[in-house]
This record gives C-alpha cells, structure tokens and sequence, in this order.
C-alpha cells in the first residue's frame, strides 16, 4: 500500500489507481488502515473547501430485477457525454459468513467502466450498516477530492440499506416496476417517505402504457404518505435499455437540488455529517470491544454457557461489557 502522502498527491492529479488504492484504504478494518484512513481523510477534509458543494451526489435504489446498473450506465454515459466526471459506488451484499460479495457492477456495466469519466466502484457491504455507512462515505469524499462531481451510490436494494444510503446523499432516486405491487410495498417499507425522485423503469415496447399507469397509481399514493408543504416527489417513466426518459429523471433530481437550495443543501450535508459522526463513533467502540484483551478473555466462556443455555442473553452481555470496561 503507497503511503499516505503518495495516495493525496495520486488523489490530486486524479490518477485512477491512486482513488482504487486509496478507497482499498478507506474501507478496510485493519487497525493500521484505519489509522492512515483517517489522515487521509483529514487531509481531503481540509482542502475539499467550497467544491464539495458543487457535487450532485444521488442515491438510486429499486427492487431487484428492476435494472439498476442498466439505468445507472445509461445516466452515466449521458453525464460523462456532457463533461461531467462520475462516480459509481455500488453497495453489494457481503456474505455474512465469509464476507465474499458479488462485486458484478462492473460486470454489467461494461460500457461506462471503460468510460475514461468515470469510475466504477464496487464496494462489499460486509454485511454491517454500520460498514456502508464508514465505507460509502469516506469513499465518496476520496471520489470528490479527485474531481468526480457526480456521485452514484447504488444500494442493495434490500430493507434498512436504503434508509441507510438516503442519509449520506442529496437525493434519492427510487426506480419501480409497472405490475409489481411496489406501490403497496414501497409504502410499507417506508421508502416512498424518503424517496425524492421516483420512476418506473423499463417503460418501453409493450410495457410503455402499464408503465404511465403505474406512474399515476404511485403518484396518487404518494399524496396519502407526504404532507402538502414538502417536496413533491415526481413520479416519471423512463427505459434505461433504451435511454428514453433518463434526460428528464436527470433534470427531476436537479430540480429537487434547487428545491433544496444552497443552504438547506447545507444544512442537510451538515446534519448527514453530525449522524455519520456517531455512526463512526458505533463502529469504532464495535471494534474496540472486538478487540479487547479482556473480552477475548472472556468470550469463550460466556459463547458456552450461553449455548447451553446456563447464562441468559442480557446477563452475558453485562458480563462482556463488564469484561471490556474494566
């Protein structure tokens, strides 16, 4: 691994390999890591200044099938086209077992991967919240240093990780599918309530029309979960196969950026900064209490007896914080 101060100056000019190393960095958890993470995340910090403002950062998520990476290549290509840089981090499910993920983003996205404006990332979410939270963020203030002022973060599109995801970006796109009951589902899972942009993919050939119902039907149950003084969401078609609709989803997430305007960008930025303060505080004491010589010293004897069932689950826990404060 280069040294810190070889990762800035690579980070600077914008040398690909230097933000791939650099993001290697950022998302490991060996103490040594994290260690030189921080400095050169305290170093980014200190020059990012007012042109961390300038960059759109969007979070897109959907229901598996709904052709995420397809959209995101379409989007991406028409952004790289009119000089923007862009950046791709794709959160994949990290087995909880042995912590391999898929990692097929850039797989399936070909095109925009041998893009020369633009940068694909798969990042492992090593089965933690905690770990996309740390990983994604420090990830993209990497991307932002070295000149990417469009930040795609695609989610696994499964349960709490878009609320997740939601937190750290400007926008949230959520793309849906006509005839697949999301309308309902979406209301359920909470991701109409943060959803800030909202299309229907895959609105093409036969499956046009089902698609503009499908638009009207969400736009409708949007009224029921917003209050009339919010942020409408708009609720658009588009086909990511054969880039119809995708200009105008773009200038529908820039809308939304000028709802917002530069001071609540500002503030919104500032309060997704004081959570993921805490939530690098969750993640720091998780691995302090992971490796701590006296819960190690204690861990096998309390994992025995809670398997067979002599010591109550909230009892082991006292004992293993215990084991840790002392």
């Amino acid at each position: 691994m280069p040294s810190v101060e070889e990762l800035l100056e690579g980070i600077r000019s914008g040398r690909r390999a230097a933000v791939s190393r650099a993001i290697t960095l950022v998302e490991s958890s060996r103490p040594q890591h994290r260690e030189q993470a921080r400095e050169l995340l305290t170093a980014l910090a200190g020059e990012a200044g007012a042109a961390g403002a300038g960059v759109v950062r969007v979070g897109i998520s959907g229901v598996p099938g709904v052709g995420k990476s397809t959209f995101i290549e379409a989007l991406g290509s028409r952004l790289t086209a009119a000089g923007h840089r862009v950046g791709v981090l794709a959160v994949d499910p990290s087995s909880v077992r042995t912590g391999g993920s898929v990692l097929g983003d850039k797989t399936r996205m070909g095109r925009l991967a041998a893009d020369p404006g633009a940068f694909i990332r798969p990042s492992p979410s090593a089965g933690t919240l905690g770990g996309v939270a740390r990983a994604t963020v420090q990830a993209m203030a990497v991307l932002e240093a070295a000149g990417y002022d469009v930040v795609l973060v695609e989610t696994v599109g499964v349960g709490q990780s878009e609320i997740t995801v939601a937190g750290m970006v400007d926008t949230f796109l959520f793309l849906t599918l006509a005839r697949t009951g999301d309308q309902l589902q979406g209301i359920k899972k909470g991701i109409l309530e943060i959803a800030d942009v909202i299309a229907v993919n895959k609105a093409d050939g036969d499956r046009e029309q089902e698609a503009r119902v499908a638009a009207r039907e969400l736009a409708g149950a949007l009224r029921l979960v917003r209050g009339h003084d919010e942020w409408a969401p708009p609720v658009v078609t588009c086909s990511g196969l054969t880039d119809v609709g995708v200009d105008d989803l773009w200038q529908r997430v820039l809308g939304h950026r000028d709802h917002l305007g530069p001071d609540g960008l500002g503030r919104k930025r500032a309060e997704q900064q004081l959570e993921f303060t805490w939530a690098l505080v969750r993640d720091e004491l998780e691995q302090r209490l992971r490796h701590s010589p006296e819960v190690r010293a204690v861990r096998d004897d309390v994992r025995a007896a809670v398997l067979a069932g002599d010591l109550p689950a909230t009892v082991a826990a006292d004992r293993i914080l215990a084991a840790y404060d002392a």
